[in-house]
């Protein structure tokens, strides 16, 4: 990478359906100076998250759209490579919103100083902490509230949330079905995580194995998917259930309307809750979160995965890793070698 071109990829259109690479403009600008109170960020990791089709879309959010002709919103890892600002210095490893580029100037706002840990590698601040690690965490023991000896069921089972999820529940003493959508997936979660069961959607059943799965029924719900595998879900929820809305991927490129679910009505009838949540809502308790993720880390409770695709000029292409159900783990792309600490 030349140092002196900040190379960014610019939001060119709203797409229609699937992503695709003629949505972003591909820049090459002089890299940015940092003012006074500023510093001048060099992104190293990028992460790529579903919700990024959503802040491309107009449709009403919890976060305004990115703008045409904007750089591409995205959460980066990042080392300072020149500052003016009290709090940040050079060699500082951080975490923030930072954009689909090679370099960006922050005043500091949003963005977290991450510890340097020869131990663990820069990606664990995207695959188990960061935002994806708390997600799994609050929403399944805020919103979810699993008991032992519960059934839960997680959709995108193998996704960086779901896989999460699934082992936060075992850790609780759940019984834990996760819906993927691969053979090897179903193998992973089962034999590496420690799911009780496992249903690839893909070439089984989701209903007929979800009774098989669950004869006593289905406690909590975490889902990342929304249409045909929630109504399946709905279908077979006990009595005060609860269903923990933190994604709806198979709905994010349609293009046409689809109907609700048909067993919506057994939200009335078994007196479930459904409840959506956005983990911007727990900032102020994530280190709550990462206590206990880190703690279950070092015990060897929990894992994570994460899958590194190389290159800024490849983030277009990769997105759609997500909705097709290819990625293994954390979608994160190499953007610039990693600093030596």
């Amino acid at each position: 990478m030349d140092s002196k071109v900040n190379r960014q990829w610019r939001l060119a259109t709203r797409p229609v359906g699937f992503i695709n690479e003629s949505d972003f403009e591909w820049r090459e600008e002089t890299v940015p100076t940092p003012g006074e109170g500023e510093i001048l960020v060099r992104n190293i990791f990028l992460s790529l998250d579903p919700a990024i089709r959503g802040w491309v879309s107009e449709v009403k959010s919890y976060i305004p759209p990115v703008a045409i002709g904007e750089v591409m919103r995205g959460i980066t890892i990042g080392v300072v490579e020149q500052s003016h600002h009290a709090d940040f210095q050079a060699g500082d490893i951080v975490l923030g919103i930072l954009g689909w580029q090679d370099y960006a100037v922050s005043n500091g706002a949003g963005l977290t100083r991450l510890p340097k840990d020869p131990s663990l590698p820069l990606t664990v601040h995207l695959g188990l902490f960061g935002i994806i690690g708390p997600t799994a965490y609050f929403g399944l023991l805020d919103v979810g509230k699993p008991k032992a000896g519960e059934t839960l069921v997680v959709s995108a089972a193998a996704g960086a949330v779901g896989s999460l999820v699934g082992q936060i529940g075992k850790i609780k003493g759940c019984r834990v079905v996760g819906i993927v959508g691969t053979d090897e997936k179903c193998n992973w979660i089962k034999e590496t995580l420690g799911f009780d069961a496992a249903i690839n959607y893909r070439d089984e059943s989701v209903r007929k194995h979800l009774r098989k799965h669950c004869p006593d029924g289905i406690d909590v719900f975490f889902d990342n998917v929304g249409g045909e595998i929630l109504d399946a879900v709905l279908g077979l929820i006990n009595v005060r259930a609860r269903i923990v809305i933190c994604g709806m991927i198979s709905l994010y490129n349609i293009t046409e309307p689809v109907p609700g679910p048909y067993n919506f009505s057994s939200i009335l009838t078994q007196r479930a809750r459904a409840e959506g949540f956005i983990i911007l809502d727990y900032m102020n308790r994530f280190q709550e979160a990462y206590e206990d993720l880190g703690r279950w880390l070092a015990e060897g409770k929990i894992q994570y995965r994460v899958d590194v695709v190389d290159g800024l000029e490849n983030a277009p292409g990769a997105i759609n890793k997500l909705f097709e159900g290819t990625n293994k783990g954390k979608l994160i792309v190499k953007v610039s070698e990693e600093p030596s600490f």
